[in-house]
This record gives C-alpha cells, structure tokens and sequence, in this order.
C-alpha cells in the first residue's frame, strides 16, 4: 500500500542545508540526554563531596549502563533505517507495520534488560575491579537506574521512529523539559532531602518516565504513517528480522566498544580512586565531542536510508561526502575549544588538585586525536543507511575491541601509567577509520559499476 502523501523533503534540496537541519536537534537532544547524568555528577559532586561519590556515578557504572542500553540503540538505529527507507519509498503499510513490531520490541527488551541489569549489578562491578570503598554507592545507583530501562528504552525507540521520518526536534523538545525536570528532582533528592547517588539515580529514571510518556502521546496523535494503535503492537516476526538484521551487528558494534572501554574502565579501576575521578570528571567534557560526531552519525545514517530508499542513491553519497566535511570542521573547532578552556570546564565536577593534574595530562593526549574517528561514524553511518551493518561491525570488532584488548595487555604492563593506556585510544581510531574508508570507496566503486552496466544494457 503506497502512501499519498509528499515524499519526504529530506530526499529533496540543498544537502548540506538538510544535514544541518536534521543535524542540529538531534545534536541538542543528544546533549540533553547526556546532561542526564552529568547533572547528577555535577549535583553529587558539589553537595555529597565525596571522590567515591563521583566514582560511583560514572566511570565503571556508565560503562554497565551503555553496555546493555547501547546494545538496545543500536538495535533500535536498524528499526530506523527500515523505517526511513520504506518512508523514503513512500510505502505506508511497511512503515506501520515496522513502527509497531519496533516498539513492542522496545517494552519486551525494557523488561528483559531491567531484570538482567538487577541481577548482575553486584556481580558485574567486581567483576571490573571496583574498589571496594565505591562498591556500596555504585551498587544503589545502578539498581535504581535499571528499574527505569522500560520508559528508557521505549523513549529511545519512539525517538528513533520520529527521526525515521524526518522529525528531530519533538525528540529534542521531549528530552529539554525532561532534563529540566531531572534538574529539579536532582536538587530535591539530593541537595534539600540527601539521598545521595540514589536520589541521583531517583530523578533520572522519574525524568526519562516523563520523556517516555511524552512520546508515547505524540505516537498515538499523530497523523502520519507512524502512528502508534496499542491494538496492532506485536512482535510480526518478518519486520523483527528485518530489523535484526540491519541492527543486530550496530548494536554488537555498540557492545564491542562498551566491552573494550569496560576493560579499559577495570585497568583504570586498578590506579585507585584518584585515577577514576579524574577520568569520570574528564568524560564529562570528553562527551561533548561524541555527541557531536554520533549526531552527524545519526543525520547522515537517515538521510542516507531515506535517499537510498528513495532510489536517490548518487545523492547519498553527496550527503556522506557533506557530512564528512562538516564533522571535520566541527571537530577542529571543538577540539580547540577543549584544549584551551577544558581545565575551567572541569571545576564544576572538582577541585582537588591531584584530580585536575590527572585531567590535565588526558586532555592535552587525547584531545588531538578527535579528528581521526571522524571517518568512523561517517562511514559506519553511510554504510548503515544502505543497509550494510555487518562490515562496520566486523570492521569494528577487529578495529576496535581486539586492537585495544592487545595493547592493554601487552603494552600497559610495560609501563603503567595513565596516558600508556589512554593510547589505545588513537591507535584504534586511526586503524579503523582507514579500514572502514577503504570499505565505503568498494562499496561506492561498485554500485557505479552496476549502474554503468545498467545504463549500456537499457
């Protein structure tokens, strides 16, 4: 069944002007998501005041925490693709279809996720060399971050359809009166009642509640093609392996990084409390850059899948091209930005000295580094939208996590020291830009070798 409405302005005019459109409300709704937690780090670390306290909210926490909901978004980024493309096609049943095999995927998982993550919480963070005086705190925080993987994960779905067809901002808008709602409750909890990392915990997960049914009251009023109809969610097992199969490998991408900065997490663990503040506190800033480059990731991934689905296939690569370019400008600038005022930035989560000299060693090593992961994301992202997660998965798998594991245990016992295993960082970067560059230039040569071949039989 095709649908009669216009086909989406995304696969029409200026490229560059789409991409930054599409570009800049997923970036401001990513770092609305992101202030999530660190208004908690900021709140626990300026009224509780303690390193443990800071350790506790980040560090090894953050990584448990990405390592079971990034699996999820990646997941959720192929039921994206397959959404933009056949909205990009113009076929309305698809799109519903699709829509409601996605979200019911997204409460089934909430479940399952929330149930795992209590179970583990204890178990996991030993498991990563947690210094006992943190385990206590961290354990809390984590327990009550889990109980509100439902109304995350479902927001995180219901987002990525809207953005399916075009609309990044009520994704943006849902996520700006949350925080502020994350804000308040943070103040609440933790400064006026002191509940400490658990009323930190507290207000994040009553906060994404809120975003959750936010969404969920869009998705039911809306007119368009993904309209949510409770009676039709249901796991239609042709679109859930559809989905699978785009997301599948994106969200084992997603684990392999988690899983590789998890063992870099547990060495760091092993440096002491003073090591893990610092890099909580630098991550905090470091973050900034990521969200800026995932967004670009996430824009070129959709206008890519709408494109490529729309048959506009040469104008996709035009897009790939004008993202990277973008990317690149934005990451000279941010980078110049972090190296010159970073330090200041870094007052607000701490003021201890021996912290801060930490800080300050991993801003002035990694920071000049950004700009060879671009390609990463740009790429992955291109790729992704045509319908090809399984080559930046492997790519990144070898990459990334294996690369990374070798260093770590090869090199940092040669010399222990922080910026000896903050270098498998670059390493990793470089290697794996080059090898997805390389897979994305095969993939273009080739599809203008069939289209050549089109042309002189027609």
């Amino acid at each position: 069944m095709q649908s009669k409405s216009q086909a989406p302005s995304i696969t029409t005019g200026p490229i560059t002007a789409q991409l930054m459109l599409f570009f800049f409300p997923i970036l401001l709704g990513t770092f609305f998501q992101q202030l999530y937690n660190t208004v908690d780090t900021i709140i626990v670390g300026n009224f509780v005041g303690t390193n443990t306290a800071l350790a506790a909210v980040g560090g090894a926490t953050g990584q448990l925490v990405n390592l079971f909901v990034g699996f999820f978004i990646g997941l959720s980024s192929g039921c994206g693709v397959i959404i933009s493309q056949y909205y990009g096609a113009r076929d309305q049943n698809a799109v519903s279809k699709s829509v409601h095999t996605a979200l019911a995927f997204s409460l089934l998982s909430g479940v399952v996720i929330m149930v795992l993550g209590l179970l583990l919480t204890d178990f996991s963070l030993r498991a990563m060399s947690l210094p006992e005086e943190i385990m206590p705190e961290a354990t809390a925080y984590l327990r009550i971050f889990f109980l509100g993987m439902i109304p995350n994960l479902f927001y995180n779905m219901g987002a990525a359809v809207l953005r399916a067809i075009g609309d990044s901002k009520r994704p943006l808008y849902f996520l700006i009166l949350s925080c502020l709602c994350n804000i308040v409750l943070d103040l609440i909890f933790v400064a006026y009642l002191r509940l400490g990392v658990s009323g930190a915990a507290l207000a994040t997960i009553l906060s994404q509640l809120a975003s959750a049914v936010m969404v969920l009251f869009v998705l039911l009023r809306t007119k368009s093609d993904v309209r949510l109809i409770p009676s039709q969610l249901r796991l239609e097992p042709f679109w859930l392996k559809k989905m699978i199969y785009v997301g599948l490998p994106a969200g084992l991408q997603s684990t392999m990084y988690t899983v590789s900065n998890i063992i870099v997490q547990a060495t760091i663990n092993s440096f002491g409390t003073n090591t893990i503040a610092a890099v909580t506190a630098y991550g905090k800033m470091d973050v900034i850059f990521w969200m800026v480059i995932n967004a670009f990731g996430i824009a070129i991934t959709t206008f890519v899948g709408q494109n490529y689905g729309a048959g506009k296939t040469e104008r996709a690569f035009r897009g790939f091209r004008a993202a990277l370019l973008l990317a690149a400008i934005g990451t000279l600038l941010l980078s110049g930005i972090i190296w010159l005022f970073g330090m200041n930035f870094l007052l607000f989560f701490t003021k201890d000295p021996d912290v801060l000299a930490i800080c300050n060693r991993l801003i002035h090593f990694v920071v000049p580094f950004f700009i060879t992961y671009i390609p990463i994301e740009i790429c992955s992202g291109t790729l992704r939208g045509m319908g090809n997660s399984w080559m930046p998965m492997i790519l990144t798998m070898l990459g990334v996590c294996v690369l990374r594991m070798f260093w770590i245990f090869l090199a940092v016992p040669l010399h222990r020291d922080i910026l000896t295993l903050m270098t498998a960082y670059p390493i990793s970067w470089i290697t794996t830009s080059v090898a997805l560059s390389l897979s994305l230039f095969l993939t273009r040569r080739k599809y203008l070798s069939q289209r050549s071949e089109s042309e002189k039989s027609s």
